[in-house]
């Protein structure tokens, strides 16, 4: 008798779910469009927005340009600090090419390089400008590494150019694109890139960069930031960070302890810790980013809360005479509550997901009007602005519940 009593539940609800699909499925084509599309674009402006604000703080994070497979990060003691408000370049580390063949001559350290990563653009054959990528400058060793989420096999060994800190050294032009990058450029491999501004006395003092392989055409990769990886040194010379060999960061390969300590060595006044995973967890390690993070998530939810308790309380004042109705056939009071909390959150989930759309969307706009990469995607994105609209759906819908359970027969009736 129970398994026959919870079977008949089971029907009961998922009778009503039908019901409650196929009624908002009548509003939003016929009865009420207007207020469905208003719930819609409320939620999904809002989500659209905090999308945007999450990926500027995940770039002030440099969360992407982390994302490696490397066991120990040498930064800045200060890293993270500064930021692009207070008109003043994040510090860097010096001597970073002398100082990390010293690290790599340690024992139990198999690889040591130098990043630098510089946001900058990058010309097609046809002299083409299609918008900013995050370039990034390594030392390869020859063997498979990841930096900013591009692995470094396409590179050749070395840097040549560097040359022993004469920076005279033939350059090789290599470059290797993640495939968002690849987008961007409208390039494949072979291509020639050109980089702009690198010339002297109208002749270019660096050769056009050939593109020797892109990465996660097969769409493995994890970011749709456009990442282009080359050699340290040609990056310090067209960016004019050579003269004291700076970079932001320095990877070590290794076992954990020895590269750390070898690390400690190189640079005792340094943050030298293990390297975290990039992407958003990147967030918890700057204070500036985490603040503009959370700042967006509780302005999110506070403004998708209000226009999603407003406008569903304005559809349940508007279907009174459709609850007296469910109710006047016997359907009971949690089963008119239940038809309006799932209507209301299926329509902001639909609009929880144009949002994540229009975020995307949003974030490359930012990105080609500020003319770099100030803001980044990941594809967490999606899964948190799905949570944070469903966080807010579930804070607003005791209002129009509340309106619901107000309705009764006699009452519309007498009107």
């Amino acid at each position: 008798m129970e398994a026959d009593r919870g079977g008949s539940r089971r029907e009961r609800w998922r009778g009503l779910t039908e019901l409650s699909l196929v009624r908002l499925r009548n509003r939003a084509t016929r009865t009420g469009p207007r207020r469905t599309i208003a719930t819609v674009t409320a939620v999904a402006l809002t989500i659209a927005l905090l999308v945007v604000l999450t990926g500027v703080a995940l770039a002030l994070a440099g969360g992407v340009a982390e994302d490696t497979d490397a066991d120990v990060r040498i930064a800045p003691e200060d890293g993270g600090t500064f930021s692009s408000i207070d008109g003043v370049e994040e510090p860097r580390l010096g001597e970073t090419s002398q100082r990390s063949a010293t690290i790599r001559e340690q024992d139990g350290v198999d690889h040591a390089s130098p990043v630098l990563v510089e946001t900058g653009r990058l010309e097609t054959g046809d002299g083409s400008d299609h918008g900013p990528v995050l370039l990034v400058g390594v030392v390869p060793d020859g063997e498979s590494r990841t930096v900013a989420g591009v692995p470094t096999d396409g590179l050749e060994p070395g840097d040549p150019h560097y040359a022993d800190g004469s920076y005279d050294g033939v350059p090789t032009g290599d470059v290797v694109l993640s495939e968002p990058a690849a987008d961007r450029l409208d390039a494949e491999e072979g291509d020639e890139l050109g980089v702009p501004g690198a010339h002297l006395e109208g002749e270019s003092t660096h050769p056009p960069l050939t593109v020797t392989s892109v990465e996660g055409e097969d769409g493995d990769s994890e970011s749709d930031v456009p990442v282009a990886l080359v050699h340290l040194s040609e990056l310090q010379t067209f960016a004019g960070s050579g003269d004291d060999e700076l970079a932001d960061t320095i990877l070590v390969w290794g076992e954990p302890d020895a590269a750390a300590s070898a690390a400690a060595d190189a640079y005792p006044n340094a943050a030298v810790g293990p390297v975290g995973n990039g992407g958003p967890s990147a967030l918890f390690d700057d204070g500036l980013a985490l603040a503009t993070g959370l700042l967006a998530l509780v302005v999110g939810i506070a403004i998708c809360a209000s226009f999603v308790a407003t406008t569903a309380g304005m559809n349940v004042d508007h279907d009174r005479t459709a609850l007296a109705v469910l109710e006047s056939v016997g359907v009971p009071a949690s089963g008119r509550l239940g038809i309006v909390a799932l209507s209301t959150v299926t329509t902001a989930m639909c609009g929880a997901l144009l949002g994540a759309a229009l975020g995307f969307v949003g974030i490359r706009v930012v990105n080609v009007v500020a003319g770099s990469a100030v803001a980044t995607t990941h594809p967490l994105f999606v899964p948190y602005a799905v949570g944070v609209a469903l966080l807010a759906t579930l804070i607003a819908v005791p209002y129009p519940l509340a309106v619901a359970s107000r309705t009764s027969v006699l009452e519309e009736v007498s009107r």
